[in-house]
């Protein structure tokens, strides 16, 4: 009862179970693909958002460039690098668009969302190299404080392993830096990930799809998992997750890890909230809407 009825409604709903192929089985995790992405494309049945939305390629990547109303197409509006979640492995192609075009509806800026290469015919680091081929291109266009980095879960994952590899390249950081529920230890060795097993009803363990990703290299190299960085440098950074979320432990820890690397770190933790929120439209969906907002525009330059 310590939430709204409509997140009460959404709580109720029994978690989707994945069942995981084998690692070489490459048809079958094409057919989970399908199946799960046409899954998600359900929820937005009927959701029609006022953008504007132009598939184009940037550095040789795909990637969706949308613009929420009002929002002018010029090179003063600053520029949201939109990582779409999705486990590392789902959510590409309209439903990249579409993740996009809800961030594009909270920014108030230009979002590029890249469609990157994901498994199963795309391991690491071919997602991770996208993400740094368009944000090469994106300080192109930019100065680095009209630029600003995000993503959630999966999406949160590269968002920080993408300041990783800018730091490794001795590139500018971006103004700052958005993690909503993000996925930064693979090897799932957070407490959330035993207490909160039975209780998140929308993520369970992805520890397979974290394998076929990783594509052999280590789950701990801090460039699949950021947790394990050395994240001083690191651009003022809003965290999010909820009490229910099976990633409440990588939020929590990514938050201290930051505030100890002495970056400007803060941490919104929502009230029985599972990973990536209640659905959307609930007033504790609005109410993070609104604080990642005045977090952007905090950090906007004037």
């Amino acid at each position: 009862m310590s939430v709204s009825e409509a997140a009460r409604k959404f709580l109720q709903h029994p978690r989707r179970i994945m069942t995981f192929p084998p690692r070489d089985d490459v048809a079958g995790w094409l057919r989970l693909v399908e199946e799960q992405d046409a899954y998600i494309m359900e929820s937005f049945a009927g959701v029609t958002l006022p953008v504007t939305a132009d598939d184009t390629e940037v550095a040789g990547v795909r990637t969706y460039v949308v613009r929420g109303p009002g929002i002018p197409d010029s090179d003063q509006t600053p520029i949201y690098l939109d990582l779409h979640g999705g486990g590392l492995f789902l959510c590409g192609g309209d439903l990249c668009r579409l993740l996009a075009s809800g961030m594009a509806m909270v920014n108030g800026m230009i979002t590029w969302s890249p469609d990157y290469r994901m498994p199963p015919h795309h391991v690491y680091p071919a997602a991770l190299d996208d993400c740094l081929a368009v944000y090469r291109a994106l300080l192109e266009v930019r100065d680095p404080v009209d630029i600003f980095v995000g993503g959630g879960s999966a999406g949160g994952n590269l968002a920080a392993a993408l300041l990783v590899r800018v730091k490794e390249e001795g590139l500018p950081m971006p103004a700052a830096l958005v993690l909503q529920t993000p996925e930064v230890d693979l090897t799932e060795s957070g407490d959330s990930f035993l207490t909160n097993r039975d209780f998140d009803n929308v993520c369970g363990t992805l520890r397979e799809a974290n394998e076929l990703y990783a594509g052999g290299y280590d789950l701990a190299d801090p460039r699949l998992s950021p947790l394990f960085a050395d994240l001083r440098g690191f651009p003022p950074t809003l965290l999010q997750a909820g009490t229910r979320d099976l990633y409440l432990s990588n939020t929590v820890r990514m938050h201290r890890a930051l505030r100890a690397a002495g970056v400007d770190a803060e941490l919104h933790v929502f009230e029985a909230m599972p990973h990536g929120g209640f659905g959307g439209g609930t007033p504790e969906d609005l109410e993070l809407t609104a604080e990642v907002r005045r977090f952007l525009d905090r950090h906007r330059r004037s």
